[in-house]
Formats: structure tokens, sequence, C-alpha cells
């Protein structure tokens, strides 16, 4: 009986992708037509270069999957959208986890290839008039326009979190990691600091721990969400200031500029 347990064991570990049901790519594809084409096991981009959708290792931690997520990875936590949310649980963090080639191949691998496709968007201009640099890539720009008009229209008490957003484009690592944000990238917005919580920040304050708290208007978020802009606000380690532009969670095709295309 050991002799057979041992060989069990032994083809398990050898054939992982015979244990492993993967997330179907069909949220990537639909989110971001005309890059690639995708199958069950990889996506095939217009260069012809292919990107598994699974890395192979099956037993990752949280920890694992947030240092080197693969594809499937990046699908796999669901993204509660709307204003009726659960509180999330531990380590569900819809979006943290990220594929870091498939931003690279899409946004810029480079901070100078990135900025070579930043344009200016003039962030509510008739109550703050912010200039925001953000990418052109997947018609980001055109998206974010789009919210800043419907939040202009807004009572001054609910749009008052937005005023004096954090900023947008900074190529740099998340706070306390070494994992490149999506900032820098130019598809993600942080709004007003002093209306935000952020779990690093309860962590290392006077709290020493996790505290949930919200003061940014849902009415802002489903904003922001009908645009493809997903929320930190649904994090377990919460970020509620962080907006980010990630339509493949968000289960809708959005109308958006042909790629690249620079306005």
């Amino acid at each position: 009986m050991f002799w057979k347990l041992c060989l069990t064991v032994a083809l398990f570990m050898a054939a992982p992708s015979a244990c492993v049901t993967l997330q179907s790519p069909a949220p990537l594809a639909a989110a971001y037509p005309g890059w690639f084409s995708a199958d069950d096991h990889a996506l095939t981009w217009a260069d012809g270069e292919v990107m598994p959708l699974d890395d192979g290792r099956i037993f990752k931690s949280f920890a694992d999957k947030l240092l080197s997520a693969d594809l499937d990875d990046q699908l796999s936590l669901p993204y509660p959208a709307g204003s009726s949310f659960p509180l999330p649980k531990t380590d569900q963090d819809p979006g943290r986890l990220r594929f870091m080639p498939f931003f690279k191949k899409m946004y810029g691998a480079t901070e100078q290839d990135v900025r070579e496709k930043l344009v200016t968007v003039r962030w509510l201009p008739n109550s703050a008039d912010v200039p925001l640099l953000v990418t052109t890539v997947n018609g980001v720009n055109k998206s974010l326009e789009a919210i800043s008009a419907e939040i202009e229209e807004l009572s001054p008490e609910t749009k008052a979190c937005a005023l004096r957003p954090a900023g947008t484009f900074c190529w740099r690592p998340i706070a306390g990691t070494d994992r490149l944000s999506p900032h820098s990238f130019g598809i993600a917005l942080d709004l007003d600091v002093e209306w935000s919580q952020y779990w690093r920040w309860d962590l290392d304050g006077d709290k020493k721990k996790m505290e949930y708290a919200n003061r940014i208007p849902l009415e802002i978020v489903e904003i922001f969400e009908r645009h493809g802009f997903i929320w930190g606000g649904k994090w377990y380690h919460y970020d509620t200031m962080h907006f980010e532009y990630r339509p493949e969670l968000l289960g809708k095709r959005l109308e958006r500029l042909p790629k690249g295309a620079a306005q």
C-alpha cells in the first residue's frame, strides 16, 4: 500500500495540469479586445507571443500569489461590483493579484514606454480642474474623462473626497514591497488621502491593527465601476482611495478607443 501511495503522490506532483481547473480567459478577451486570442491554456498576442494562463505551481499561498501571480491567479478572486457587498474575508483582494508581464506587454515595459502613451486629463474641470496623467491605451483616458463628468454632477458633499486627488501616474513600487504599482502604468487614481483608509496606515499607526472603515461615497464607487475601474475599498487589505482600471474583473465589455490610440 505504501508504494501505491507514493506512486499516486508522484503522479499528482508530476502532472499538475490534470489536477487544476483553470479560470476561463473569456473575461480577459472581452475586456481587452484586439490584443490577443485566448484558449483554455494561454493567451496568444497579436505579435505571436504566448502567455500561459498557469505557471504550473499548485500549492501557492496568498503571499506567493502576490509576489508572482500568473494569469489564472489574476482572475481567481471574484470582484463584488455594486453598492451592496459583504466585508471582504481574509485575503479576499480581487485585483491585487497581478501578472506583471501582462500589464507590461499592454501598457509599457519601462517608464519611458509608459510615458509615451500618457496624456493629461482635466479632472473635475468645473470644481477642481486638476491635471492628471493617464494612459491612452484601452481608452483609459476617455474612461476617466467620463467618470469626471459624472462626478461633476454630484452634490458638493458627495464629491468632496474627489476634489484633491492624490495622483495617477507614478513609476514606483507598491509601498512596502518590490512589486510595481499599477500607478506605474497610468491606469490607477487615488482620491483625497484625507478621506481614505489604508490598511498599512492602520498597522503602522496608533491602531496597530487593521480595522476596516470607509468614507468614500458608494455613489462615486459605482461611477468608477461603470467605466471599468475596480475599488480598493472592496479588498481585505483595504485601500479606499484607490481606483484601478481592471475591466476583466467587472464582467462587462466597455466601449474604448483602438489600443494605444493617442488623443
